[in-house]
């Protein structure tokens, strides 16, 4: 009887989808964890009983999704490493399908305001003092008065993206900065549209500072409903649609 570990050889139909089914299902089992190496390419193509160009195909796809790390060289520093940390995999396909019109405008604004509200509220209860530091000195930044809008818009996410990883949940944290980096340009151009962008720039710093205030007096009701208010004034002044009255 064939070992319950052992690589099984694949259909020759779609091969590089039958490996990386096997990878997946190991990864899903827990036979395969984070860290973990897999075999050589020459012996893993052998045990699967595939040609080295479809497991490469296979890995590359992987590695693209963020699931393994493909490093150059052989010895016990080379190869294929299964990746332990969020990688690009996931902002990177969010981006296209964002581009594509995979979600309307109302989808994205409404997932957004979903996920802002929570951090918001959350960080009320869950942020410290170090955590106040941060994001003030974010504010204080957008102060400058010759800044781009495209750094204003940089720490703009940053801002948000920090509240995020204030509430100590890594997926949120993710998913926060995933969301912000896929609409990044859709933020530029909105800014570059307005007829005085500063001005426009004046309003988002007071929010931010408002918002941080009711962070730092831990009321959640009123962090939520003022970075929700923030969301829907600049979606509604900077024509990005998902508005409606």
């Amino acid at each position: 009887m064939a070992s319950a570990d052992a690589w099984q050889p694949v259909q020759r139909v779609r091969t590089y989808e039958q490996v990386m089914q096997q990878i997946e299902e190991r990864i899903l089992d827990g036979r395969l964890k984070a860290g973990d190496r897999l075999p050589s390419e020459r012996d893993l193509a052998a045990s699967l009983g595939v040609s080295r160009p479809s497991l490469r195909e296979a890995l590359r796809v992987l590695e693209a999704l963020g699931i393994v790390d493909i490093r150059p060289g052989g010895g016990p520093e080379g190869g294929a490493v299964l990746v332990g940390t969020p990688g690009p995999g996931f902002v990177n396909l969010l981006k296209l399908q964002l581009a594509l019109g995979h979600f309307h405008a109302n989808d994205v604004l409404e997932g957004r305001i979903a996920l802002e509200q929570w951090s918001c509220s959350e960080a009320a209860y869950r942020s410290d003092e170090a955590d106040h530091i941060e994001l003030s000195a974010l504010l204080d930044e957008m102060e400058d008065p010759s800044i781009s809008t495209r750094e204003f818009n940089r720490l703009d996410a940053a801002f948000h993206v920090r509240i995020a990883e204030s509430t100590g949940n890594a997926l949120i944290a993710h998913l926060m900065g995933s969301l912000r980096t896929a609409i990044n340009r859709q933020m530029i151009d909105a800014y570059a549209a307005l007829d005085d962008w500063r001005e426009t720039a004046k309003t988002v710093r007071h929010e931010h500072r408002d918002i941080l205030d009711a962070i730092e007096k831990k009321d959640a009701a009123l962090a939520a409903q003022r970075v929700r208010d923030h969301i829907t004034s600049f979606y509604a002044k900077g024509n990005l649609g998902g508005i409606t009255t």
